[in-house]
């Protein structure tokens, strides 16, 4: 099918490409010259066939949301718009209020991959109507994994993909799968530091490779920590310093509303805040209590010596 996409960066260029050579046309828009097939959205709606499908990958927030207004002002009844970006479930209900007074339709999908989903393929978390899902499906098609076999050697149904409900669902899914993310990527941090910090181990990469095979805590986060090991043994070309992209607040947030206990969830975000703390308020008032209470040790700003009270 003729698919219309705006936003050609790591994941949008990726999608692109793989949709491609599965036999799809795909007309690009981004606003870097370079990279794109129309210089407008006006010219990319222009050079699509009705019924339009016109997918947005773009940053979450204000660049989506005037990006989906913008071509709901362009399209027409029975076109759809896709947002693949990683907004949050409440704006998807938004815009689909306002494509519907169009005749428009909107469908979420939550997008996960990563740089790998050229070759590997894309889980798909998807909301929408049943009629606006088909609409889209040739593209999912291409863009999911190919389909794991049981041992009869019959395709598993369902994996890589879900139509998981109204508009909204789709990135409501999304959203638990990085909180879910977060926890993973903290546990096996906080395992990597351990291993680290006792001299009893001397070979700390292997350990962690060893994990990848057999056990029951291997996953392809897992993998991907033994690659960046093998390219920085004692990572000491990065920074301990995380961002976070919104979902897992998000999550977290969610958990509150609904009286959903996520303490392993709501830590590893906590702790995310943490590593970008140069010299932690909370720890310097940990300290000042130590010593206040008990006379212990503080340890000095500038010259860091250590400093007992009279």
């Amino acid at each position: 099918m003729q698919l219309g996409l705006i936003g050609l960066g790591k994941m949008g260029g990726n999608m692109a490409e793989r949709l491609r050579r599965g036999g799809h046309e795909v007309v690009g828009y981004d606003r870097a010259p370079g990279k794109r097939d129309v210089d407008s959205l006006e010219a990319l709606i222009g050079a699509l066939s009705a019924p339009r499908v016109v997918w947005v990958m773009v940053p979450a927030g204000e660049p989506t949301r005037a990006t989906v207004k913008e071509l709901a002002g362009l399209l027409e009844p029975g076109d759809v718009i896709v947002d693949g970006g990683n907004s949050r479930y409440t704006d998807d209900q938004v815009h689909d209020v306002m494509c519907r007074e169009k005749g428009i339709g909107y469908v979420d999908a939550g997008v996960s991959g990563g740089v790998w989903g050229l070759e590997n393929g894309y889980a798909l978390m998807v909301g929408g109507s049943k009629d606006d899902v088909a609409k889209v499906q040739p593209v999912f098609d291409a863009l999911k994994p190919p389909s794991p076999t049981d041992e009869a050697g019959q395709a598993v149904p369902g994996a890589g993909f879900v139509h998981a409900g109204p508009v909204g669902a789709g990135h409501f899914s999304k959203m638990v799968h990085n909180g879910i993310e977060y926890a993973l990527m903290q546990a096996y941090g906080e395992g990597y530091e351990l291993l680290a910090a006792v001299d009893l181990i001397e070979d700390v990469p292997g350990v962690v490779k060893s994990w990848t095979q057999g056990t029951v805590i291997r996953s392809w986060l897992l993998d991907l920590l033994v690659r960046a090991l093998d390219e920085d043994p004692a990572l000491d070309r990065i920074r301990g310093y995380a961002e976070d992209s919104g979902e897992g607040r998000w999550t977290v947030e969610q958990a509150i509303e609904n009286a959903v206990p996520m303490p392993t969830i709501a830590a590893s975000l906590f702790a995310r805040f943490s590593s970008r703390q140069d010299d932690s308020p909370t720890m310097k008032a940990v300290a000042a209590l130590r010593n206040q209470f008990g006379g212990h040790a503080v340890r000095g700003i500038q010259a860091e010596e250590v400093e007992r009270p009279a």
